[in-house]
C-alpha cells in the first residue's frame, strides 16, 4: 500500500486543510453527543422524553451534556493510529492496517482500564487520556474484535456476519489523507473494517464514507463527493446494497421536505449502508449544521451513528466555522480533539521534518513513538 507525493501546501491552503480535519473530527464527536441520549429509542419515544421537536439541543448522556460513545473514542484512535503511521513511514516496516490494528487495541486497552502504572508510555499521549479511560456502550462486535491480537483481514475477517453501523464513524480520519488516491482511502478503510465487522456492505460501507470525505476535503460538493464514492464502489465486488443505499439517498432530496420519517426510511434497518445513507441524506438537505444534525437524531434509527456520520460530513464539507459554538463548547473531550486534531493536519502538511528529533517538533516521536505497540 502506497501513497501519491500529495499536495503543495501554501498558507492559505494549510490553513483551510486545518479547518476541515478540525470540522470533521469536532462535527462527528457533536453529532455522536446530539444523538447518544436517545440512540435506541424510537421516535415517538424521543418525541415524549424531549418534546414534540424531539432533541433540538445536547441532553445528558453518562451523566453529563455534551458526552461522547465509543463512536467518538474509536474515531479517534484512527486518527491517532494514522499519524503514527505516517511516522513509521521511514522505518521500513511500514502497513497501515498494522498500525491501525494496534491503535484499534490501545483503545480496546482503555475498556479493560489496567490502570496507571501498566499504561504502556510507547503507547503515546493519546492513551493516556484519563477521560477515555469509561466505557460508552461499546457493542460485542467490537470488543470480540479486539479481544485479542489477531488481526482480521479481508481475506479471514473478525465476525464474518457482522454489518453493524459503528464500523463507519470510525473510518471519518481516512478521508482526510488527501495526499493519497481515493482507490488507496477505501482500501484502507475496508481493511481496517474488516479488523472487527467482516461483512461485505459494512467494510464497502467505510470504505464509501472514507472516499466521500476525501473528496469534500479537496474541495467537492457533497452530492459530487457522493457520486465520486458510486463510480468507485462500481468496480468492487458485493457492492450492490451500498451503492444502492446511496442512490436512495441521492434520490430522496428530490422527494420534498425533509423529516423524521424520511431518514428512518433510509437509515430504518440499522445496517452499515443503511446509517450511511441516512447520514448522506442529512446532510445534503442541511440549511446549516445545526439542522442536519437535529435531523439526523429525530428518528427511529440508531441515532447517534447517523449523526456521527452526518457530522463529519457536515464538518469536511464546511470546516470548524460552521459548526454551532454553544455545542462545541459543551462537548467532552473538546481540548483532547483539536490538539489531535491539529497534529493530524501538521503530519500531513509538514510530514517527515516532524520525526527528526532535532526538527521543528522535538517532542514528536515522543507522542506518537515508532515503536510497534
Amino acid at each position: 500500500m502506497g501513497a501519491t507525493a500529495g499536495p503543495v501546501w501554501g498558507r492559505a491552503e494549510q490553513q483551510d486543510f486545518r479547518s476541515r480535519v478540525r470540522g470533521t473530527l469536532l462535527g462527528a464527536a457533536v453529532g455522536d453527543a446530539l444523538g447518544a441520549p436517545v440512540d435506541g429509542l424510537d421516535a415517538e419515544e424521543i418525541r415524549r422524553g424531549h418534546g414534540p421537536e424531539g432533541v433540538v439541543d445536547l441532553a445528558p448522556a453518562y451523566g453529563r451534556r455534551g458526552a461522547v460513545s465509543h463512536l467518538t473514542q474509536l474515531t479517534l484512535f484512527t486518527m491517532d493510529g494514522l499519524i503514527r503511521a505516517q511516522v513509521r513511514r521511514d522505518t521500513g516496516a511500514w502497513h497501515p492496517p498494522t498500525d491501525l490494528h494496534r491503535a484499534y487495541l490501545r483503545w480496546a486497552a482503555t475498556q479493560r482500564d489496567w490502570g496507571p502504572d501498566l499504561r504502556r508510555k510507547d503507547n503515546g499521549w493519546l492513551a493516556r487520556e484519563e477521560w477515555l479511560y469509561v466505557r460508552r456502550d461499546p457493542t460485542r462486535t467490537l470488543l470480540l474484535g479486539l479481544g485479542d491480537e489477531v488481526m482480521g483481514t479481508l481475506d479471514s475477517p473478525k465476525s464474518p456476519a457482522a454489518a453493524g453501523p459503528e464500523v463507519v464513524p470510525r473510518s471519518v480520519p481516512f478521508g482526510l489523507l488527501v495526499g493519497w488516491e481515493p482507490q488507496l482511502v477505501a482500501q484502507l478503510a475496508v481493511e481496517c473494517a474488516a479488523q472487527t465487522h467482516g461483512h461485505p456492505t459494512a467494510c464497502l460501507s467505510a470504505g464509501a464514507y472514507a472516499v466521500t470525505v476525501h473528496a469534500l476535503a479537496r474541495g467537492e460538493s457533497l452530492d459530487g463527493a457522493v457520486r465520486h464514492a458510486l463510480a468507485l464502489l462500481s468496480a468492487r465486488p458485493g457492492h450492490e446494497p451500498v451503492s444502492e443505499a446511496l442512490r436512495h439517498a441521492l434520490g430522496a432530496v428530490r422527494q420534498g421536505l425533509p423529516g423524521p420519517a424520511r431518514v428512518e426510511k433510509l437509515a430504518g434497518p440499522g445496517t452499515a449502508e443503511a446509517v450511511l445513507s441516512g447520514a448522506v441524506y442529512c446532510a445534503l438537505v442541511a440549511q446549516d449544521v445545526r439542522h442536519g444534525l437535529r435531523l439526523a437524531v429525530n428518528h427511529g434509527a440508531p441515532s447517534a451513528s447517523t449523526a456521527a456520520v452526518a457530522g463529519g460530513l457536515l464538518g469536511a464539507l464546511h470546516g470548524e466555522t460552521a459548526l454551532p459554538p454553544a455545542w462545541l463548547a459543551e462537548l467532552e473531550g473538546r481540548p483532547t480533539m483539536l490538539e489531535l486534531a491539529d497534529d493530524f493536519a501538521m503530519e500531513m502538511t509538514q510530514g517527515p521534518a516532524l520525526h527528526n528529533a532535532a526538527g521543528a517538533s522535538p517532542g514528536w516521536l515522543t507522542r506518537y513513538p515508532r515503536e510497534a505497540f
